[in-house]
């Protein structure tokens, strides 16, 4: 009975074997080939083609809803934001309309600064949907390593704006021992090194309330010490603020603090110095400090505020306040000097207050060496990436390639920035050059306070510019689109309008000083 089973199942087998080979077709190498069929079969994959051209096509125009159906919030991990919660304003508007998504900013600066809320979410496993983090100091590696960040080979693979910069991106991603593409550069730029990144003032140096040391006979200043002498003739000249608060030479806040404290680091950029790590390493390769050297550059900026405490320079609540209160005292002329251009000037230099001589100018130090970074074709090494556990990395990826585009670098006007804004809104081609719009004009040069038109989002400008705070690409690079920088400050029609005396006064005491 078994060996007649074994009979028949075999008998099944092998006419199942026959039947399949018959109804086989020859392939094409046998030569035995209908040329009618090949030319249906290419036709087709032909007709297959084009529809999916057309369909890639119509995807690339759609954008909001059409092209993302599904509402999403997206988390930012953001090491450079200064806010934290969902973005707002008109910036948000735009991220709706592009990409049906809104913007949920988590801030270590906000949340107590340091790498605690860093090393906390890494252990849970997910940083963000969004990740933008300094990535030198093994950082980057690590997160890879942790698998927090998605290869972002295959993703970007095809998008022509990043492509630009493909030279910072490999550089970046040499941090990282596996092949593939992590994250992409900020402050990346096609013009050469040897170019400024600045646009008409340094980033960094001792900017002044321009009155105050004209009321004092501006005072020349050999060291950096000297400053504190001159900042207390200053106090003493202009008491009070514009609201009658009392006035300090010094206002701190630490939501920045790192490695280092960071205000207490930017005195060092006066002479050529910048971080790296637990270091500050002069910029030409000369000099390299420890900064708990008891003679370290650091060291001394520390003395110079212990000795500005002593002499009442210094606002008491400097160690308790953030950027947004220390910004306010900023407006109102409380504090009297600014280490950057874009904290004293752009909230204080107001065109009522520069008609009146009153605004932050930069002094000189006669032994000073500003640091200027110079145009970085790699970028630096803040980056942004994508996270493991994002919900849509095709749209993060789309939203990146977005940011390295015209009109990403124009929105993204952010609290250290120039970029210039939306076409429409704050500015406009007239006679084909860029020239500022009346709200321009109000929002760049009255504190950001200017309400924003409903149809742009509502609120305030300063509240609605982008809380990411990521310069993808330097402002001063060329707008393709107009054929003049991002940055508006360097527009000839912003030029030919800012001529009041405190600002040809205070370029032409600078430009003594470079002579």
């Amino acid at each position: 009975m078994r060996k007649k089973l074994l009979s028949m199942l075999l008998c099944v087998l092998l006419a199942a074997s026959m039947l399949a080979g018959c109804g086989k077709k020859e392939s094409p190498v046998s030569g035995n080939v209908n040329p009618a069929d090949t030319a249906k079969t290419a036709d087709t994959k032909t007709a297959d083609t084009k529809t999916a051209d057309t369909k890639t096509s119509e995807d690339n125009t759609k954008t909001g809803e059409e092209k993302y159906p599904k509402f999403i919030t997206v988390d930012v991990f953001d090491g450079l934001a200064n806010y934290q919660g969902i973005q707002s304003g008109w910036f948000a508007k735009i991220v709706k309309d592009k990409f049906n998504m809104e913007l949920n900013m988590i801030a270590p600066n906000v949340a107590g600064g340091g790498e605690t809320l860093f090393q906390t979410r890494s252990a849970s496993g997910d940083l963000g949907d969004l990740i933008i983090y300094g990535a030198d100091g093994g950082r980057l590696q690590n997160m890879v390593t942790a698998g927090l960040v998605l290869n972002l080979t295959d993703l970007v693979s095809d998008k022509e704006n990043l492509k630009k910069y493909q030279s910072g991106i490999d550089s970046l991603n040499e941090l990282v021992k596996e092949d593939g593409v992590y994250g992409i550069p900020s402050s990346v730029s096609q013009q050469p090194a040897t170019n400024p990144s600045e646009g008409l003032d340094p980033t960094f140096g001792p900017y002044l309330r321009w009155d105050a040391y004209k009321a004092v006979g501006y005072p020349q200043m050999k060291t950096m010490e000297d400053l504190l002498p001159v900042l207390k003739a200053m106090q003493d000249a202009v008491p009070e603020s514009d609201t009658g608060k009392k006035t300090y030479g010094i206002s701190l806040f630490k939501d920045w603090d790192g490695n280092m404290m960071c205000l207490a680091k930017q005195p060092t950029c006066f002479y050529g110095y910048d971080e790296l790590g637990f270091v500050l390493s002069k910029v030409d390769g000369s000099d390299d400090q420890s900064i708990i050297d008891s003679d370290s550059m650091y060291t001394r900026v520390l003395k110079l505020y212990y000795d500005a405490n002593q002499m009442g320079l210094v606002d008491p609540e400097s160690t308790t306040q953030n950027y947004d209160t220390l910004y306010t005292k900023y407006q109102d002329g409380q504090i009297l000097y600014s280490p950057w251009p874009w904290l004293g000037q752009a909230a204080y230099n107001t065109p009522d207050n520069k008609a009146a001589g009153k605004g932050f100018m930069i002094a000189s130090i006669d032994d000073m060496k500003d640091l200027s970074y110079g145009c970085r074709p790699d970028g630096d090494r803040q980056c942004i990436a994508i996270g493991s556990k994002a919900e849509d990395p095709e749209r993060l990826a789309d939203f990146i390639e977005w940011l390295y585009s015209p009109e990403g670098i124009m929105m993204s006007a952010a609290q250290t920035s120039s970029s210039c804004g939306p076409e429409g809104l704050t500015w406009e081609l007239m006679d084909g050059k860029p020239v500022l719009t009346d709200f321009g004009w109000k929002a760049f040069y009255e504190g950001g306070n200017t309400i924003v038109p409903d149809e742009w989002g509502g609120g305030s400008w300063k509240d609605g510019v982008s809380a990411l705070n990521f310069p993808a690409v330097i402002p001063s690079d060329i707008n393709p689109e107009t054929g003049y920088p991002y940055n508006y400050t360097l527009w000839d029609s912003v030029l030919e309008k800012n001529t009041t005396p405190l600002i040809l006064t205070g370029r032409q005491k600078w430009v003594q000083k470079l002579h």
